[in-house]
């Protein structure tokens, strides 16, 4: 005979090889019964670390995690990741403790609704089919893209279910198919592509996970459009010579004006969110904004054709029409020169205030970090400097968790699940002094499950630097917005890694020797970087422009 506990993580090991959390006396069973699995657990120190991390793991892996926490405050703790999760469309299942099944206790909560609140399911165990109810979690978290909570009553986590399945039993994961476009709407598409006299193609975080990428490669090639793409989306052209890279504030202020000048410009799996079009400045008034996405309708009042459905299928339905029609390029992309579109602003060695200039530092940064390597951003004005100056490979090498829900302090607990998704990869950690001390609980986790190839670079500018420019500069009282000066490489040390106060670009030249040692002999490397904050990222001047509207 088996616990309910022991049926959950007998299905979990079936379709999940990687549970993140923290142990408490509500989740005490389930890790002891995944223990005799072949799942792998790792350990994180703070609850919303654990959902952080899976949510991390999926999008550098496409592959589903679990997290796990203990019912009450270890749950509450979880929140604010899930509300990331949630609207970042990321598949996540927390398996959590919960009141008993005579009701709540003085200590409990409806853990259930606060997560409703957060717009996340909850399913819940019953002696009988705790099996079939950890699968139904994982296929809806699979087939919607969503967190889902997994809760198990805390007297029925040791209660006797029955003999576990045998080996194999377990049923396959039912998700839908892809949603196939409109015939007639790929037609438009198509006529609209062949008139163009400027095409553009952009793509989002959509068409990458629908394996989009060569598809469109081909459809620009049909069409000889400029490409580019959003944030979470980078790389997915394979023909980089006529791609503009990343749109809105963290593309060159010249590459937009290219884009400015599109008169039919065509979007695969992007939700157009308002830092990607600029804040409605992407497209001319003029330009024909055709939205390809899963979506019930357009994300933003620019599209003027809107055609549903899997971006992978529509773009090879759309570029074998062109074919048909023996379509070819008008020479637009290959008459313009792109090495200045794609020129950043070398910045300064030293800022006015003496502190080092962010775009320098970050410029430095590019050229020596490993080139096979995971970056994973906490949220904050220097999100910026990361996007704007270190490439990556792929989508699934650049992990923003907290962008979707726009909060700071989840980029420490992300660095164990790309640690777990990329065994062979650096993993870089790119976090502001706010989000750092807000996380510092899993500073300890990083290290630990990176060690030897974890890189982190804090933004030490001695404040909330996005609040400074937003409000500060209207006249706000700044005291609140300020940090003291906190010696991040001390605390790296403290934990087990190499810290390093960069005060001179010439100080960066120990990451060159790091890189160029043995792997199994080095420690984790934290950059401690004092900068300047009177240097704003582009990004941030829209955001600024917008609110003094």
């Amino acid at each position: 005979m088996a616990s309910v506990s022991a049926h959950v993580a007998h299905a979990l090991s079936a379709r999940v090889d990687h549970v993140f959390g923290v142990m408490g006396n509500g989740n005490a069973a389930l890790l002891d019964a995944l223990d005799r699995t072949s799942t792998r657990y790792t350990p994180l120190r703070h609850e919303v670390g654990g959902v952080v991390a899976a949510d991390a793991f999926f999008r550098a892996s496409g592959r589903l995690a679990a997290a796990t926490a203990t019912y009450g405050a270890g749950f509450t703790n979880t929140l604010t990741a899930l509300a990331e999760s949630a609207q970042a469309r990321i598949p996540v299942v927390l398996v959590v403790g919960d009141a008993p099944t005579a009701g709540l206790r003085p200590w409990d909560v409806d853990q259930a609704a606060m997560a409703a609140a957060a717009r996340v399911p909850t399913l819940t165990m019953s002696r009988e089919d705790a099996a079939a109810t950890t699968l139904r979690a994982i296929e809806h978290a699979l087939a919607h893209r969503t967190a889902v909570v997994l809760a198990i009553p805390y007297d029925l986590a040791t209660a006797d279910a029955g003999d576990l399945p045998a080996a194999g039993a377990v049923p396959p994961v039912a998700l839908p198919a892809p949603l196939m476009p409109d015939g007639r709407r790929l037609d438009l598409v198509a006529e609209l592509l062949t008139g163009a006299r400027r095409p553009f193609l952009l793509a989002g975080r959509g068409a990458w996970l629908a394996g989009a990428g060569e598809q469109l490669g081909r459809l620009a090639d049909l069409t000889g459009a400029v490409t580019a793409s959003t944030a979470l989306a980078r790389g997915i052209f394979p023909e980089p010579r006529f791609d503009l890279g990343v749109t809105g504030g963290f593309g060159q202020e010249h590459a937009m004006a290219l884009v400015h000048e599109a008169d039919v410009a065509v979007v695969f799996g992007a939700g157009l969110n308002q830092y990607t079009m600029r804040f409605g400045r992407l497209f001319a008034p003029g330009t024909r904004v055709v939205q390809v996405d899963l979506a019930p309708e357009a994300t933003h009042p620019t599209v003027t054709d809107f055609a549903p459905g899997d971006a992978r299928l529509a773009a090879s339905g759309i570029a074998d029409r062109l074919e048909q029609a023996h379509a070819s390029s008008n020479g637009w992309r290959e008459s313009v020169d792109f090495a200045p579109l794609r020129r950043l602003h070398p910045g300064d060695d030293v800022a006015p205030d003496g502190r080092l200039d962010p775009r320098r530092v970050a410029a430095r940064l590019g050229e020596l970090l490993p080139g096979d390597r995971v970056v994973v951003s906490d949220g904050g004005h220097f999100i910026g400097w990361a996007n704007m100056y270190w490439p990556v490979a792929s989508p699934d090498r650049m992990l923003m968790v907290g962008t979707a829900f726009q909060s700071i302090g989840l980029g420490l607990p992300s660095v164990p699940g790309a640690a777990a998704a990329k065994p062979e990869s650096a993993i870089v950690l790119t976090t502001g002094d706010g989000g750092g001390l807000m996380a510092l609980a899993d500073l300890e986790s990083a290290v630990r499950t990176a060690a030897g190839r974890g890189i982190a670079v804090v933004w030490n500018d001695a404040a909330y630097g996005a609040e400074v420019n937003l409000y500060g500069l209207q006249g706000y009282a700044e005291a609140p917005m300020l940090i003291p000066e906190v010696d991040f490489a001390a605390l790296a040390t403290a934990v087990g890694a190499e810290g390093v106060v960069v005060r001179e670009l010439a100080d960066l030249d120990r990451l060159a020797t790091w890189a160029a040692g043995p792997v199994g002999e080095r420690r984790f490397l934290l950059l401690d970087c004092r900068i300047s904050g009177r240097v704003i990222a582009p990004y941030q001047h829209e955001v600024i422009a917008v609110n003094r509207r």
